[in-house]
């Protein structure tokens, strides 16, 4: 089930845009297979590979809701100005709210509508301003429930107990220092990308808008997945720095534990 909800988020904007499909329906086929396949494989593996908190939900569950959120509803918003229905002019109507309320000077949705190209029609702007008013809006909603996982329902432990290795499978703990501070930096250094990724992004394509510029006009599903980029990626390191600081806190306190027992050994 997995594997196919995951194919399913790959192919959603070329399902969702099916008269602005680009010329490579084919591409879209192979990477939804090849993704749902490496899903399957990885999660009835015993042997974890590269995805982190596979035994700690709901981060990735939480994760996968948001990108499917994001994927499906800004393709809905895009496919406003082509083939209107009643659930893209409402989601437009939420978008346009949003973004409208969030387009204030120097913020990340003021940029991503900057980042358009200035060839770009008023109404394919108005849409990128709504796409990126309801996806910014979805992904700090998606952080702040994974925040409230971790202060009131005791994420991850209330779960079971939680596997460092299985977990976290990229991540060494016998090479480098201190595992804490390691684990305290790298969510640092997580968050901090994590906030000025949706100023960079902007900047970096527009610095691009010779090489994008045709790309983002012609293909709809380009500038839907540049949008969900745009949202998502900075959420998930956000959320990904809140879970290794929570992991390094778990460790500390395990430690402070185990050294209080030791002297109230020693004491006795």
């Amino acid at each position: 089930m997995r594997g196919l909800l995951v194919a399913l988020l790959i192919a959603t904007p070329s399902l969702l845009l099916p008269g602005l499909a680009t010329d490579t329906p084919e591409i879209v086929a192979l990477l939804a297979l090849l993704g749902g396949i490496l899903t399957f494989a990885e999660y009835n593996s015993n042997f974890p590979s590269f995805v982190e908190f596979r035994d700690a939900p709901p981060l990735n569950r939480l994760r996968f809701f948001v990108l499917f959120s994001l994927a499906a509803s800004i393709s809905l918003i895009m496919c406003q100005s082509y083939h209107p229905t009643l659930l893209t002019a409402l989601l437009h109507a939420i978008g346009a709210l949003l973004g409208d309320a969030l387009d204030i000077p120097y913020s990340p949705v003021r940029l991503a509508t900057l980042m358009m190209p200035a060839s770009t029609p008023l109404e394919t702007l108005n849409a990128v301003r709504a796409a990126a008013g309801l996806a910014y809006t979805l992904s700090w909603a998606a952080i702040a429930v994974f925040f409230f996982q971790i202060r009131l329902r005791n994420w991850p432990v209330a779960n079971g107990a939680f596997n460092v290795w299985v977990n976290l499978p990229l991540f060494d703990p016998t090479t480098g220092g201190d595992v804490v501070l390691r684990l305290q930096r790298d969510a640092r250094i997580n968050v901090i990308v994590g906030v000025l990724l949706p100023f960079a992004i902007p900047a970096m394509i527009s610095m691009a808008s010779g090489l994008t510029e045709s790309i983002l006009l012609r293909e709809p599903q380009a500038l839907v997945w540049m949008l969900v980029t745009w949202a998502f990626l900075p959420a998930s390191l956000l959320m990904r720095g809140m879970a290794m600081l929570r992991v390094a806190g778990m460790i500390e306190q395990k430690r402070r534990r185990a050294y209080a027992n030791a002297e109230a050994l020693q004491t006795a």
